[in-house]
């Protein structure tokens, strides 16, 4: 059995990469603030206008896709599972499901997003949490993620 990974706040991209699968274009996350194995994590991700997707999403209006903040959320979770389950380890973590997904402002170039999880139940291969983003201590966008692994 793959053993958890040591934890030292703040969490660097470096250490995020170790963690997750994930590459350029698609991290979401540029740095872990926070972290209680097993309840929650907090996340940051630095809004840059020289994101691939602001080229199409909008030209002239650029707004971070919904989907992009929810993939940031889902990132930020895996790495919160991947520190705190020993089920994980050496497994990929897949989105399973979304509920009560809100998007409450629209995010810019130039924020920074902020993103807290709370692990609400673990299940045999099954992680549910609670997401919510902000930006300026203003809630952004809310939902319930599952995860399963495999």
């Amino acid at each position: 059995m793959t053993k958890k990974p040591q934890v030292q706040l703040p969490m660097d991209i470096k250490s995020i990469l170790d963690l997750l699968p994930h590459r350029y274009p698609f991290i979401m996350v540029d740095r872990i603030l926070d972290f209680e194995a097993g309840k929650t994590i907090t996340g940051l991700k630095n809004v840059s206008m020289g994101e691939p997707f602001f080229q199409g999403h909008f030209p002239g209006e650029p707004v971070m896709p919904g989907v992009l903040i929810l993939e940031g959320m889902a990132q930020v979770a895996t790495v919160l599972a991947y520190l705190s389950l020993d089920a994980v380890q050496g497994k990929l973590v897949y989105f399973a499901g979304m509920d009560n997904v809100r998007f409450r402002k629209v995010v810019y170039p130039g924020d920074q997003l902020i993103f807290q999880l709370e692990l609400t139940r673990q299940k045999r291969n099954i992680i549910k949490m609670i997401g919510k983003a902000y930006v300026d201590d203003v809630l952004v966008t809310e939902a319930g993620l599952m995860a399963a692994f495999s």
